[in-house]
């Protein structure tokens, strides 16, 4: 069975260069291109392809709103988020968005078809820098004890769960 994926980005030489790689895999194809939101959502919708890689920044739709428009659709439709934003607004957007990944543009050579396989196998996928920035504001939060580790979840099984934290 042959992937199909669809390439939503409004820079004509990203999209070939990911068009290349995805036509290098033995049984993936290219379905299709978008260079707007708007193309990358009727696209999506009449093709219905096995994977969108989606660009954040496009014109007359971004990436975010058009991933929502396709997965409230079709939500058996994997979109992978490409961007070249590592904040975190732009990763919390997406994710929310139900995007199964994000791949920063900055690793796109050397990351792009290890996060569309982790993708297709009906896992998440984050860049490892994004990884970090997530771990990092989470670590930052208040409450947050570096040294704490968690002993257990509850002292009885029939008692209600609740987490114990060991200094």
């Amino acid at each position: 069975m042959t992937v199909t994926v669809l390439i939503a980005d409004d820079d004509h030489i990203t999209r070939k260069e990911i068009a290349s790689r995805i036509q290098q895999q033995k049984n993936m194809a290219v379905a299709g291109e978008a260079e707007n939101g708007e193309q990358a959502v009727e696209t999506a919708l009449s093709l219905e392809p096995d994977l969108v890689i989606m660009d954040i920044h496009m014109p007359e739709l971004n990436g975010i709103h058009a991933c929502r428009r396709i997965l409230s659709q079709k939500p058996e439709i994997k979109i992978l988020a490409l961007s070249m934003y590592s904040e975190r607004a732009y990763i919390n957007a997406m994710l929310d968005a139900w995007a199964s990944g994000y791949l920063l543009k900055t690793d796109l050579i050397k990351e792009l078809m290890d996060a569309v396989k982790t993708v297709l196998q009906g896992r998440q996928y984050l860049s490892p820098v994004l990884v970090k920035i997530l771990v990092d504001h989470f670590i930052e939060r208040p409450g947050y004890h570096k040294n704490s580790k968690v002993v257990s979840l509850t002292d009885h099984p029939e008692k209600e769960a609740k987490p114990k934290f060991e200094p």
